[in-house]
């Protein structure tokens, strides 16, 4: 099942960075005060941008990326100015192959 990156802006021009299943769904929590707390005094007013990722686990990496992006950064992710691969950090190299041991002689 896959799961979103959102970013929502707010009545005070803050952007709000979260992840979810339905985006659609959770944006009407935040509109009605019980999404997060952030957002509560923040009241959402637009769904900016959302990014789909193959599990949480990779969503949430990326959540944590983001949300360390100054406010003109995740406007300029938003736009599509930055790519979220400029964001995210270098997948790791591949494991280098090892030859499979062989039995020492007795």
């Amino acid at each position: 099942m896959p799961w979103f990156l959102y970013m929502l802006e707010c009545a005070d021009g803050s952007v709000y960075t979260g992840i979810a299943i339905d985006v659609a769904a959770r944006f009407a929590q935040h509109a009605s005060g019980t999404g997060a707390r952030y957002t509560r005094s923040r009241k959402p007013v637009q769904v900016l941008a959302q990014f789909e990722f193959a599990d949480r686990a990779r969503a949430s990496s990326a959540e944590y990326w983001v949300k360390r992006l100054t406010p003109r950064e995740k406007r300029a992710l938003a736009a599509g100015v930055r790519t979220l691969e400029s964001v995210l950090p270098p997948p790791p190299p591949p494991a280098p192959e090892t030859a499979p041991e062989t039995a020492a002689p007795e």
